[in-house]
């Protein structure tokens, strides 16, 4: 899946990974909000990933969009108005019932696509010592790459879980995923990341 005469490597997994469950939430899992999408294959991907992390005792991370004030990311949504229904204590912002996340399991509020922008995510995985990261989640061309991307520069190797990742349209999803594995994650079937754990 390379560009046109880039050498790039296949890195993997370190010895220290986590698991990041970008917006596994209501609001994007579920076709009756503006921002959801029908993905019963994602989330039962994510639940496969949980299981395989939760057994081995590795760090598990969730990340929900959450607005508190007009003056958050208020471009973002003037861009995107749907954004507006992710009000604190709504349906939307909760986490999907199917990912029953644990009391240890972080779950980082964020207010733009990449669960690193102004949270304290890079801090929490540094103080577990965690060097590389599987991105999981939606949207494939929104907030999972984004959230990729900021992972790459965090100087965390990167692995994209291709069935545990979704989108509203399908040519962005595998434009997205294509140009992930050129530059910036590896990407990977679930079933290799768990051989890889």
């Amino acid at each position: 899946m390379a560009s046109n005469n880039l050498q790039q490597n296949h890195l993997g997994l370190s010895s220290k990974p986590a698991l990041l469950l970008v917006d596994m939430i209501n609001g994007f899992t579920d076709p009756d909000c503006p921002l959801g999408t029908h993905c019963p294959e994602v989330i039962t991907a994510n639940c496969e990933l949980l299981g395989a992390f939760r057994s081995k005792g590795l760090p598990v991370f969730f990340t929900t969009v959450v607005y508190h004030n007009d003056q958050q990311a208020s471009v973002f949504r003037a861009k995107v108005p749907a954004l507006n229904v992710l009000e604190p204590e709504s349906h939307w912002v909760a986490l999907h019932s199917r990912m029953g996340r644990l009391e240890s399991e972080p779950l980082i509020e964020k207010q733009w696509a990449s669960a690193f922008y102004k949270t304290d995510l890079n801090q929490q995985l540094k103080a577990l010592s965690v060097d590389s990261l599987v991105v999981t989640g939606l949207t494939t061309s929104g907030c999972v790459r984004a959230s990729a991307v900021d992972a790459l520069q965090s100087n965390f190797q990167v692995v994209v879980a291709r069935e545990a990742v979704g989108d509203r349209n399908q040519e962005a999803h595998e434009a997205n995923l294509f140009d992930l594995d050129a530059k910036y994650a590896d990407v990977v079937s679930v079933v290799d990341i768990i051989a890889m754990l």
